[in-house]
Protein backbone atom coordinates (compact mmCIF):
# COMPACT_ATOMS: atom_id res chain seq x y z
CA UNK A 1 0.00 0.00 0.00
CA UNK A 2 1.09 3.38 -0.83
CA UNK A 3 1.49 5.85 1.79
CA UNK A 4 -1.11 8.10 2.07
CA UNK A 5 -1.15 11.86 2.77
CA UNK A 6 -2.79 13.42 5.56
CA UNK A 7 -5.46 15.91 4.79
CA UNK A 8 -3.62 18.93 6.54
CA UNK A 9 -0.49 17.93 4.51
CA UNK A 10 -2.54 18.20 1.23
CA UNK A 11 -4.08 21.25 1.94
CA UNK A 12 -0.66 22.98 2.86
CA UNK A 13 0.96 21.56 -0.24
CA UNK A 14 -2.44 23.08 -2.10
CA UNK A 15 -1.99 26.47 -0.86
CA UNK A 16 1.21 27.11 -2.26
CA UNK A 17 -0.64 27.25 -5.48
CA UNK A 18 -2.34 30.71 -4.22
CA UNK A 19 0.96 32.47 -5.17
CA UNK A 20 0.73 31.29 -8.80
CA UNK A 21 -3.24 32.19 -8.82
CA UNK A 22 -2.36 35.61 -7.95
CA UNK A 23 0.43 35.55 -10.79
CA UNK A 24 -2.00 34.47 -13.07
CA UNK A 25 -4.74 36.97 -12.43
CA UNK A 26 -2.12 39.93 -12.91
CA UNK A 27 -1.21 38.32 -16.05
CA UNK A 28 -4.50 37.49 -17.50
CA UNK A 29 -6.48 40.07 -16.08
CA UNK A 30 -4.72 43.09 -15.46
CA UNK A 31 -1.29 43.55 -16.72
CA UNK A 32 -1.92 43.45 -20.81
CA UNK A 33 -5.23 45.71 -20.49
CA UNK A 34 -2.98 48.17 -17.82
CA UNK A 35 -0.55 48.32 -20.42
CA UNK A 36 -2.52 48.86 -23.55
CA UNK A 37 -5.66 51.20 -22.05
CA UNK A 38 -3.93 52.91 -19.25
CA UNK A 39 -0.03 53.29 -20.15
CA UNK A 40 -1.38 53.43 -24.01
CA UNK A 41 1.15 50.93 -25.28
CA UNK A 42 -0.10 48.98 -28.52
CA UNK A 43 -1.63 45.51 -27.86
CA UNK A 44 1.07 43.84 -30.52
CA UNK A 45 3.65 45.28 -28.49
CA UNK A 46 2.40 44.44 -24.94
CA UNK A 47 1.70 40.58 -26.45
CA UNK A 48 5.45 40.62 -28.19
CA UNK A 49 7.07 41.17 -24.89
CA UNK A 50 5.30 38.95 -22.48
CA UNK A 51 5.83 36.62 -24.92
CA UNK A 52 9.46 37.50 -25.03
CA UNK A 53 9.04 37.01 -21.52
CA UNK A 54 7.47 33.39 -21.82
CA UNK A 55 10.08 32.23 -24.12
CA UNK A 56 13.06 32.87 -21.40
CA UNK A 57 10.43 31.35 -18.72
CA UNK A 58 10.12 28.33 -21.07
CA UNK A 59 13.68 27.82 -20.76
CA UNK A 60 14.44 27.76 -17.35
CA UNK A 61 11.47 25.04 -16.82
CA UNK A 62 14.09 22.14 -17.67
CA UNK A 63 16.69 23.54 -15.84
CA UNK A 64 14.72 24.37 -12.66
CA UNK A 65 13.41 20.69 -13.24
CA UNK A 66 16.59 18.89 -13.90
CA UNK A 67 18.46 21.01 -11.06
CA UNK A 68 15.76 19.56 -8.37
CA UNK A 69 15.19 16.03 -9.30
CA UNK A 70 19.40 16.15 -8.45
CA UNK A 71 19.65 18.15 -5.22
CA UNK A 72 20.89 17.03 -2.29
CA UNK A 73 19.84 18.76 1.02
CA UNK A 74 18.53 17.93 4.59
CA UNK A 75 15.00 20.00 2.93
CA UNK A 76 15.10 17.69 0.28
CA UNK A 77 15.11 17.95 -3.43
CA UNK A 78 12.02 20.27 -4.07
CA UNK A 79 11.59 22.36 -0.52
CA UNK A 80 14.85 24.88 -1.32
CA UNK A 81 13.99 25.76 -4.33
CA UNK A 82 10.35 26.66 -3.65
CA UNK A 83 11.08 28.52 -0.59
CA UNK A 84 13.67 31.16 -2.25
CA UNK A 85 11.35 32.03 -5.17
CA UNK A 86 9.11 33.39 -3.38
CA UNK A 87 10.16 36.88 -2.42
CA UNK A 88 11.77 37.50 -5.90
CA UNK A 89 8.37 36.59 -7.09
CA UNK A 90 6.83 39.32 -4.95
CA UNK A 91 8.96 42.04 -5.72
CA UNK A 92 9.43 41.89 -9.10
CA UNK A 93 5.59 41.44 -9.24
CA UNK A 94 5.57 44.67 -7.56
CA UNK A 95 7.96 46.77 -10.50
CA UNK A 96 5.93 44.84 -13.10
CA UNK A 97 2.87 47.18 -12.60
CA UNK A 98 4.66 50.34 -11.29
CA UNK A 99 6.98 51.14 -14.19
CA UNK A 100 8.65 54.84 -14.09
CA UNK A 101 6.38 57.58 -14.87
CA UNK A 102 6.49 59.66 -18.46
CA UNK A 103 8.59 56.59 -20.44
CA UNK A 104 8.39 56.59 -24.35
CA UNK A 105 6.49 53.40 -25.68
CA UNK A 106 9.23 51.48 -26.60
CA UNK A 107 10.43 51.57 -22.82
CA UNK A 108 7.74 50.80 -21.38
CA UNK A 109 7.91 47.51 -23.81
CA UNK A 110 11.33 47.39 -22.26
CA UNK A 111 10.03 47.59 -18.61
CA UNK A 112 7.64 45.47 -19.51
CA UNK A 113 9.73 42.56 -20.82
CA UNK A 114 12.44 42.75 -18.12
CA UNK A 115 10.23 42.18 -15.21
CA UNK A 116 7.63 39.89 -16.61
CA UNK A 117 11.15 37.60 -17.41
CA UNK A 118 11.73 38.07 -14.12
CA UNK A 119 8.33 37.51 -12.72
CA UNK A 120 8.12 34.20 -14.45
CA UNK A 121 11.49 33.14 -13.68
CA UNK A 122 10.90 32.90 -10.18
CA UNK A 123 7.80 31.61 -10.34
CA UNK A 124 9.08 28.78 -11.96
CA UNK A 125 11.16 27.85 -9.25
CA UNK A 126 8.23 27.52 -7.00
CA UNK A 127 5.96 25.95 -9.98
CA UNK A 128 8.23 23.24 -11.39
CA UNK A 129 9.15 21.82 -8.10
CA UNK A 130 6.26 21.86 -6.46
CA UNK A 131 4.47 19.85 -9.12
CA UNK A 132 7.22 17.69 -8.73
CA UNK A 133 6.68 17.29 -5.08
CA UNK A 134 3.05 16.50 -5.35
CA UNK A 135 3.99 13.33 -7.66
CA UNK A 136 6.96 12.52 -5.07
CA UNK A 137 4.36 12.81 -2.29
CA UNK A 138 1.60 10.63 -3.17
CA UNK A 139 2.22 7.29 -4.66
CA UNK A 140 -1.52 6.24 -5.08
CA UNK A 141 -3.14 6.57 -8.20
CA UNK A 142 -6.69 8.01 -6.35
CA UNK A 143 -5.06 9.93 -3.69
CA UNK A 144 -2.58 11.50 -6.71
CA UNK A 145 -5.70 13.02 -8.05
CA UNK A 146 -7.31 14.47 -4.74
CA UNK A 147 -3.76 16.34 -4.13
CA UNK A 148 -3.66 17.84 -7.68
CA UNK A 149 -7.19 18.57 -6.74
CA UNK A 150 -6.69 20.51 -3.81
CA UNK A 151 -3.86 22.54 -5.47
CA UNK A 152 -6.10 23.05 -8.25
CA UNK A 153 -8.80 24.26 -6.08
CA UNK A 154 -6.56 26.62 -4.08
CA UNK A 155 -4.97 27.77 -7.71
CA UNK A 156 -8.22 28.82 -9.20
CA UNK A 157 -9.60 29.96 -5.76
CA UNK A 158 -7.06 32.17 -5.56
CA UNK A 159 -8.05 33.69 -8.72
CA UNK A 160 -12.10 33.82 -7.89
CA UNK A 161 -11.27 35.73 -4.84
CA UNK A 162 -8.06 37.72 -5.37
CA UNK A 163 -9.86 39.46 -8.71
CA UNK A 164 -12.68 40.19 -6.99
CA UNK A 165 -11.29 41.46 -4.21
CA UNK A 166 -8.80 43.71 -6.41
CA UNK A 167 -11.99 45.42 -7.76
CA UNK A 168 -13.72 46.06 -4.87
CA UNK A 169 -10.83 46.99 -2.88
CA UNK A 170 -8.93 49.09 -5.43
CA UNK A 171 -10.83 49.27 -8.32
CA UNK A 172 -14.29 50.96 -7.64
CA UNK A 173 -16.01 52.36 -10.70
CA UNK A 174 -16.01 56.11 -11.00
CA UNK A 175 -17.52 58.64 -12.94
CA UNK A 176 -13.86 59.54 -14.06
CA UNK A 177 -12.84 55.70 -14.33
CA UNK A 178 -15.29 53.16 -15.88
CA UNK A 179 -13.45 50.52 -16.47
CA UNK A 180 -11.82 51.57 -13.20
CA UNK A 181 -9.15 49.32 -14.37
CA UNK A 182 -8.44 52.86 -15.70
CA UNK A 183 -6.93 53.99 -12.58
CA UNK A 184 -3.25 53.64 -12.78
CA UNK A 185 -2.54 55.06 -9.30
CA UNK A 186 -4.16 51.86 -7.79
CA UNK A 187 -1.81 49.64 -9.50
CA UNK A 188 0.67 50.60 -6.61
CA UNK A 189 -1.01 49.39 -3.72
CA UNK A 190 -2.45 46.80 -5.35
CA UNK A 191 0.51 44.61 -6.70
CA UNK A 192 2.00 45.27 -3.02
CA UNK A 193 -1.14 43.10 -1.84
CA UNK A 194 -0.34 40.77 -4.44
CA UNK A 195 3.31 40.39 -3.20
CA UNK A 196 2.54 39.78 0.26
CA UNK A 197 -0.24 37.15 -0.59
CA UNK A 198 2.57 35.11 -2.81
CA UNK A 199 5.01 35.01 0.02
CA UNK A 200 2.28 33.70 2.57
CA UNK A 201 1.25 31.09 0.38
CA UNK A 202 4.48 29.98 -0.21
CA UNK A 203 5.75 29.70 3.13
CA UNK A 204 2.32 27.95 3.85
CA UNK A 205 3.12 25.08 1.43
CA UNK A 206 7.15 24.78 2.45
CA UNK A 207 5.95 24.38 6.63
CA UNK A 208 3.05 22.50 5.85
CA UNK A 209 4.99 19.24 3.94
CA UNK A 210 8.25 19.59 5.08
CA UNK A 211 7.04 17.05 7.63
CA UNK A 212 7.03 14.70 4.79
CA UNK A 213 11.05 15.31 3.55
CA UNK A 214 12.47 12.52 5.35
CA UNK A 215 9.72 10.09 4.13
CA UNK A 216 10.51 11.42 0.48
CA UNK A 217 12.38 8.27 -1.69
CA UNK A 218 15.79 8.77 -2.64
CA UNK A 219 16.62 8.97 -6.06
CA UNK A 220 17.59 5.80 -7.42
CA UNK A 221 19.51 4.54 -10.19
CA UNK A 222 20.99 8.24 -10.41
CA UNK A 223 23.61 9.13 -13.40
CA UNK A 224 26.79 10.15 -11.48
CA UNK A 225 27.24 12.52 -14.82
CA UNK A 226 27.36 16.32 -13.70
CA UNK A 227 24.72 18.83 -14.81
CA UNK A 228 25.19 20.29 -18.50
CA UNK A 229 23.09 21.24 -21.59
CA UNK A 230 23.69 17.77 -22.91
CA UNK A 231 22.90 15.88 -19.96
CA UNK A 232 19.39 18.11 -20.23
CA UNK A 233 18.56 17.48 -23.25
CA UNK A 234 18.97 13.86 -23.60
CA UNK A 235 16.58 13.96 -20.25
CA UNK A 236 14.06 15.78 -22.47
CA UNK A 237 14.12 13.08 -25.21
CA UNK A 238 13.69 10.43 -22.89
CA UNK A 239 10.84 11.76 -21.66
CA UNK A 240 9.84 12.16 -25.47
CA UNK A 241 9.98 8.55 -25.88
CA UNK A 242 6.96 8.09 -24.16
CA UNK A 243 3.84 7.85 -25.98
CA UNK A 244 1.44 8.87 -23.27
CA UNK A 245 3.64 11.50 -22.44
CA UNK A 246 4.05 12.78 -25.94
CA UNK A 247 -0.24 12.34 -25.97
CA UNK A 248 -0.49 14.38 -22.78
CA UNK A 249 2.13 16.82 -24.15
CA UNK A 250 0.87 17.58 -27.36
CA UNK A 251 -2.93 17.69 -26.63
CA UNK A 252 -2.05 20.43 -23.89
CA UNK A 253 -0.10 22.97 -26.37
CA UNK A 254 -3.58 23.35 -28.25
CA UNK A 255 -5.43 23.74 -25.54
CA UNK A 256 -3.46 26.23 -23.72
CA UNK A 257 -2.68 27.99 -26.71
CA UNK A 258 -6.31 28.72 -26.95
CA UNK A 259 -6.71 29.38 -23.62
CA UNK A 260 -3.73 32.04 -23.91
CA UNK A 261 -5.90 33.42 -26.75
CA UNK A 262 -8.60 34.02 -24.93
CA UNK A 263 -7.15 35.58 -21.61
CA UNK A 264 -5.98 38.27 -23.51
CA UNK A 265 -9.83 38.75 -24.23
CA UNK A 266 -11.01 38.21 -20.99
CA UNK A 267 -10.92 42.46 -19.43
CA UNK A 268 -12.33 43.52 -23.07
CA UNK A 269 -14.90 41.32 -22.81
CA UNK A 270 -16.36 41.29 -19.24
CA UNK A 271 -16.51 45.17 -19.56
CA UNK A 272 -17.17 45.99 -23.61
CA UNK A 273 -18.84 42.67 -24.19
CA UNK A 274 -21.32 42.01 -21.69
CA UNK A 275 -21.19 45.44 -20.14
CA UNK A 276 -20.45 44.45 -16.67
CA UNK A 277 -18.84 47.18 -14.48
CA UNK A 278 -16.31 46.01 -11.81
CA UNK A 279 -19.32 45.90 -9.06
CA UNK A 280 -21.01 43.65 -11.39
CA UNK A 281 -18.40 41.20 -11.69
CA UNK A 282 -17.09 41.27 -8.37
CA UNK A 283 -20.91 39.25 -8.14
CA UNK A 284 -19.68 36.40 -10.80
CA UNK A 285 -17.52 34.29 -7.82
CA UNK A 286 -20.67 33.68 -5.96
CA UNK A 287 -21.48 31.26 -8.65
CA UNK A 288 -17.60 30.10 -8.73
CA UNK A 289 -17.38 29.51 -5.66
CA UNK A 290 -20.10 26.76 -5.39
CA UNK A 291 -18.53 25.05 -7.88
CA UNK A 292 -14.79 25.08 -6.64
CA UNK A 293 -16.20 23.49 -3.55
CA UNK A 294 -17.88 21.07 -5.42
CA UNK A 295 -15.22 20.32 -7.84
CA UNK A 296 -12.30 19.43 -4.90
CA UNK A 297 -15.40 16.55 -4.37
CA UNK A 298 -15.77 15.47 -7.57
CA UNK A 299 -12.08 14.85 -8.85
CA UNK A 300 -11.72 11.65 -6.94
CA UNK A 301 -15.04 10.86 -7.49
CA UNK A 302 -14.87 11.21 -11.18
CA UNK A 303 -11.52 9.52 -11.76
CA UNK A 304 -12.50 6.39 -9.75
CA UNK A 305 -15.93 5.95 -11.25
CA UNK A 306 -14.55 6.63 -15.37
CA UNK A 307 -10.63 6.44 -14.83
CA UNK A 308 -8.59 9.78 -16.00
CA UNK A 309 -8.75 9.84 -19.49
CA UNK A 310 -12.50 9.63 -19.80
CA UNK A 311 -13.02 12.14 -17.01
CA UNK A 312 -10.74 14.42 -18.70
CA UNK A 313 -12.28 14.42 -22.34
CA UNK A 314 -15.66 14.43 -20.82
CA UNK A 315 -15.07 17.63 -18.62
CA UNK A 316 -12.84 19.45 -21.67
CA UNK A 317 -16.21 18.79 -23.65
CA UNK A 318 -18.77 19.93 -21.72
CA UNK A 319 -16.53 23.03 -20.52
CA UNK A 320 -16.48 24.76 -24.05
CA UNK A 321 -20.16 23.93 -24.72
CA UNK A 322 -20.85 25.89 -21.37
CA UNK A 323 -18.17 28.83 -22.32
CA UNK A 324 -19.87 29.40 -25.59
CA UNK A 325 -23.49 28.88 -25.11
CA UNK A 326 -23.80 32.91 -23.82
CA UNK A 327 -21.38 34.19 -26.45
CA UNK A 328 -23.02 32.54 -29.60
CA UNK A 329 -26.39 33.62 -27.93
CA UNK A 330 -25.19 37.59 -27.43
CA UNK A 331 -23.65 37.79 -31.03
CA UNK A 332 -27.19 35.90 -32.88
CA UNK A 333 -29.01 38.48 -30.52
CA UNK A 334 -32.24 37.23 -30.21
CA UNK A 335 -35.18 39.39 -28.54
CA UNK A 336 -35.50 37.10 -25.57
CA UNK A 337 -31.95 37.47 -24.13
CA UNK A 338 -30.82 40.00 -21.77
CA UNK A 339 -29.05 43.02 -22.48
CA UNK A 340 -25.58 43.46 -21.76
CA UNK A 341 -24.72 45.10 -18.32
CA UNK A 342 -28.21 43.55 -17.51
CA UNK A 343 -28.62 41.68 -13.92
CA UNK A 344 -30.62 38.91 -15.53
CA UNK A 345 -27.16 38.90 -18.16
CA UNK A 346 -24.93 38.65 -14.40
CA UNK A 347 -27.20 35.58 -13.12
CA UNK A 348 -26.43 33.72 -16.66
CA UNK A 349 -22.82 34.84 -16.03
CA UNK A 350 -22.71 33.77 -12.60
CA UNK A 351 -24.30 30.31 -13.10
CA UNK A 352 -21.77 29.92 -16.26
CA UNK A 353 -18.99 30.97 -14.82
CA UNK A 354 -20.07 28.23 -11.97
CA UNK A 355 -20.09 25.37 -14.38
CA UNK A 356 -16.44 26.01 -15.37
CA UNK A 357 -15.22 26.64 -11.95
CA UNK A 358 -16.72 23.11 -10.99
CA UNK A 359 -15.53 21.79 -14.59
CA UNK A 360 -11.66 23.40 -14.88
CA UNK A 361 -10.34 22.32 -11.70
CA UNK A 362 -11.62 18.83 -12.55
CA UNK A 363 -9.53 19.07 -16.07
CA UNK A 364 -6.12 20.47 -14.50
CA UNK A 365 -6.48 18.35 -11.71
CA UNK A 366 -6.58 15.52 -13.96
CA UNK A 367 -3.75 16.09 -16.34
CA UNK A 368 -1.00 16.88 -13.27
CA UNK A 369 -2.10 13.19 -11.79
CA UNK A 370 -1.79 11.95 -15.47
CA UNK A 371 1.77 13.51 -15.54
CA UNK A 372 2.40 11.88 -12.44
CA UNK A 373 1.40 8.73 -13.24
CA UNK A 374 4.04 9.03 -16.58
CA UNK A 375 6.70 9.48 -14.07
CA UNK A 376 5.89 5.92 -12.68
CA UNK A 377 6.19 4.92 -16.28
CA UNK A 378 8.90 6.99 -17.47
CA UNK A 379 10.65 5.45 -14.54
CA UNK A 380 10.19 1.69 -15.34
CA UNK A 381 11.46 2.90 -18.73
CA UNK A 382 14.79 4.29 -17.80
CA UNK A 383 15.64 3.25 -14.17
CA UNK A 384 15.38 6.88 -12.87
CA UNK A 385 12.69 9.17 -10.73
CA UNK A 386 12.73 12.42 -13.08
CA UNK A 387 9.31 14.05 -11.55
CA UNK A 388 11.17 17.22 -12.17
CA UNK A 389 12.00 16.60 -15.63
CA UNK A 390 8.39 15.31 -16.72
CA UNK A 391 6.76 18.62 -15.32
CA UNK A 392 8.82 20.99 -16.18
CA UNK A 393 8.29 19.97 -19.98
CA UNK A 394 4.48 19.47 -18.94
CA UNK A 395 4.99 23.45 -18.00
CA UNK A 396 6.85 23.99 -21.21
CA UNK A 397 4.29 22.93 -23.37
CA UNK A 398 1.78 25.68 -21.35
CA UNK A 399 4.22 28.65 -21.30
CA UNK A 400 5.20 27.91 -25.45
CA UNK A 401 1.93 27.41 -26.52
CA UNK A 402 1.04 29.97 -24.03
CA UNK A 403 3.59 32.70 -25.80
CA UNK A 404 2.42 32.39 -29.11
CA UNK A 405 -1.05 32.49 -27.90
CA UNK A 406 -0.80 36.01 -25.91
CA UNK A 407 1.31 37.41 -29.51
CA UNK A 408 -1.90 36.21 -31.54
CA UNK A 409 -4.37 37.63 -29.09
CA UNK A 410 -2.49 40.97 -29.08
CA UNK A 411 -2.20 41.00 -33.03
CA UNK A 412 -6.30 40.29 -32.83
CA UNK A 413 -6.84 43.16 -30.80
CA UNK A 414 -5.10 45.25 -32.70
CA UNK A 415 -7.06 43.67 -35.97
CA UNK A 416 -10.42 45.01 -34.69
CA UNK A 417 -9.29 48.69 -34.57
CA UNK A 418 -10.11 48.18 -30.46
CA UNK A 419 -9.64 51.57 -29.44
CA UNK A 420 -7.01 52.34 -26.32
CA UNK A 421 -7.72 53.96 -23.52
CA UNK A 422 -11.51 53.35 -24.18
CA UNK A 423 -14.28 53.86 -22.23
CA UNK A 424 -17.95 51.95 -21.30
CA UNK A 425 -19.90 52.78 -24.72
CA UNK A 426 -17.27 54.52 -26.93
CA UNK A 427 -16.30 51.17 -28.49
CA UNK A 428 -17.86 50.72 -32.19
CA UNK A 429 -20.77 47.58 -32.30
CA UNK A 430 -18.94 45.92 -34.77
CA UNK A 431 -15.38 45.84 -33.01
CA UNK A 432 -17.37 44.20 -29.76
CA UNK A 433 -19.03 41.79 -32.34
CA UNK A 434 -16.05 40.36 -34.17
CA UNK A 435 -14.53 40.66 -30.11
CA UNK A 436 -16.95 38.19 -29.15
CA UNK A 437 -17.01 35.76 -32.28
CA UNK A 438 -13.38 35.16 -31.49
CA UNK A 439 -13.28 34.83 -27.81
CA UNK A 440 -16.08 32.50 -28.11
CA UNK A 441 -16.80 30.10 -31.28
CA UNK A 442 -13.40 30.60 -33.49
CA UNK A 443 -11.24 29.63 -30.73
CA UNK A 444 -13.05 26.63 -29.37
CA UNK A 445 -12.81 24.86 -32.83
CA UNK A 446 -9.09 24.38 -32.37
CA UNK A 447 -9.60 23.44 -28.42
CA UNK A 448 -11.91 20.48 -29.52
CA UNK A 449 -8.84 19.01 -32.17
CA UNK A 450 -6.66 19.28 -29.15
CA UNK A 451 -8.78 16.59 -27.27
CA UNK A 452 -8.21 13.93 -30.12
CA UNK A 453 -4.64 14.23 -29.20
CA UNK A 454 -5.19 12.89 -25.60
CA UNK A 455 -7.47 9.43 -26.86
CA UNK A 456 -3.63 8.22 -27.44
CA UNK A 457 -2.66 8.60 -23.79
CA UNK A 458 -2.28 4.86 -22.64
CA UNK A 459 -2.45 4.66 -18.89
CA UNK A 460 -5.38 3.69 -16.96
CA UNK A 461 -5.78 2.10 -13.32
CA UNK A 462 -5.25 -1.30 -14.31
CA UNK A 463 -1.62 -0.49 -16.29
CA UNK A 464 -0.60 2.01 -13.35
CA UNK A 465 -0.87 -0.93 -11.31
CA UNK A 466 1.04 -3.32 -13.65
CA UNK A 467 3.72 -0.34 -13.77
CA UNK A 468 3.97 -0.18 -9.45
CA UNK A 469 4.08 -3.87 -9.46
CA UNK A 470 7.14 -4.21 -11.74
CA UNK A 471 8.99 -1.48 -9.55
CA UNK A 472 8.75 -2.56 -6.40
CA UNK A 473 10.06 -5.68 -7.56
CA UNK A 474 12.93 -4.14 -8.86
CA UNK A 475 13.90 -2.40 -5.78
CA UNK A 476 13.08 -5.21 -3.82
CA UNK A 477 15.84 -6.83 -5.97
CA UNK A 478 18.67 -3.74 -5.16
Amino acid sequence: MAHRLSLPTMFAFGFGQVSEAVKNAGFNTFLLFYYNQVLHVSATGTSVALAIALIFDAVTDPIAGSLSDKLKSRWGRRHPFILIAAFPLAITFYFLFNPPEELSEIGYILWLTVFAVMVRASMTFYHVPHLALGAEMAGNYEQRSTLFAFSTFFGFMGGVIFVPMSYLLFFPTTEEFNPALLNQEAYGPWAASGGFLMIFAIIVCVFGTKHEIPRLREQQGVSQESFGAGRLLRELRDAFSNKSFRALFFGMILSMFIISVEAVFTPFMNFHFWGMTTEQLAFIPIGMLVGLCLSIIMVPILTKKFDKRPTLIGCAIVTILNINAPIVLMLLDPTWFPEPGSTALLIILIFTNGITALLAPIIFATINSMFADIADDHELEIGERREGVIFAARSFANKASASVGLVIGGLLIDYINFPRGASLGDVPADTIWQLGLIAGPLTSIFTMLGLVLYLRYRIDRKRHQEILSELNRRRANH
